[in-house]
């Protein structure tokens, strides 16, 4: 009998940590991939946007989705795709506010930040599995991409123009790969080194590590100690990410004037994501490899880097060594937000760039 207990108890620990190694490996793989917006896969509610019957500044994205948004100029529709991720603008950005009598550019808030829609507060489910699922789902890389499919119905452009800084130039790059025919021009302004995961470099928070004062690294060392422990992810509520999502700008901004340049108060994370930072995090995966995805993309492309960006001149490089079709600048004296940092460059590049396009 006693031979039996500890037969069944070895089978069961196999199972456990079979299952264990299993899970983690899972937990590593993207949710994401190229192709499966287009699809269809992993959405909750089709491509084909709801009647915009929203209040003004809103669009409907889904039944339930609201997207906040404001415009700044008139002519051909340029949508404008924020980083963070999670932290919307929240006014024009000066560095196309020469080009606005040519364009009318549209910034919206992703869904899951700034005035848009949060669909998700607190889980009450403990199964992990089944947390992610339905959060990949309503706020991953995938509904994120859907909403500029959707955006660009709304706005009626059988193609449109896109300007994606930081990770919305991720996201903008992701979108012209499953949707080539629906892309005029793609813009991205120092876009985030996620294409290949893990990153060359370490990634965001390896750069603001060595550029903070001794006193305050053993803080950021606990703070992403905190904010990584996605063991507990799914015990927190919108707000607890929030409060985390913004502590991380404080570290962030000590690190950009360390190097020489301030945060503009348009990317101030004044209503940061909560739920759907996490959710592109895990729609990503630890591990995944979307580099060739961009040989899909047949627009104009343009990628401008800022010559003391934190993040290193190979992150935007690999993504203009990969778009067929593109022009790459470095704009000298300007760090990640070089539309700030540089205003009147940017906008000869950027304005030089729409002028090619036909």
């Amino acid at each position: 009998m006693n031979k039996v207990i500890l037969l069944a108890a070895l089978v069961l620990l196999v199972v456990i940590v079979g299952g264990g190694i299993w899970f983690l490996n899972a937990m590593q793989q993207p949710l994401y991939e190229p192709g499966m917006v287009r699809a269809g896969k992993n959405l909750r509610a089709p491509l084909t946007p709801p009647p915009q019957s929203a209040p003004q500044d809103f669009w409907n994205a889904e039944s339930d989705i609201r997207l906040h948004y404001f415009a700044d100029g008139a002519g051909a529709h340029v949508l404008v795709v924020h980083g963070g991720p999670g932290f919307p603008f929240t006014q024009p950005v000066p560095g196309l506010q020469a080009l606005t009598t040519g364009y009318k550019f549209y910034y919206y808030d992703q869904r899951g930040s700034g005035k848009s829609s949060r669909p998700i507060d607190k889980f009450a489910s403990s199964n992990y599995y089944e947390n992610t699922q339905t959060l990949d789902k309503a706020l991953g890389i995938g509904a994120q991409i859907a909403d500029i499919e959707r955006i660009r119905q709304i706005l009626g452009d059988d193609k449109i123009i896109l300007v994606g800084h930081s990770f919305g130039g991720f996201l903008a790059a992701l979108y012209a790969a499953e949707f080539p025919e629906r892309v005029r021009a793609l813009i991205l302004v120092a876009p985030a080194e996620v294409l290949l995961m893990p990153p060359a470099s370490g990634g965001l928070f390896e750069q603001v590590k060595p550029l903070l004062p001794d006193t305050l690294r053993p803080e950021y060392a606990a703070y992403l100690k905190r904010y990584l422990d996605y063991g507990a992810i799914f015990s927190k509520s919108e707000a607890e990410l929030v409060s985390l999502n913004t502590e991380f700008a404080r570290y962030y901004t000590v690190a950009a004037n360390q190097n020489g340049f301030a945060v503009p108060a348009s990317s101030q994370p004044t209503e940061a994501g909560g739920w759907m930072v996490h959710a592109l995090y895990i729609s990503m995966g630890q591990r995944h490899d979307y580099r060739a995805a961009l040989k899909a993309v047949n627009a104009p492309a343009l990628v401008i880097h800022g010559e003391r960006d934190l993040q290193p001149a190979e992150a935007s490089r690999m993504y203009a060594d990969l778009l067929p079709h593109v022009e790459f600048h470095v704009i000298p004296n300007a760090g990640h937000f070089v539309f700030n940092d540089q205003p009147e460059a940017f906008a000869r590049v950027v304005g030089a760039f729409l002028g090619r396009i036909k």
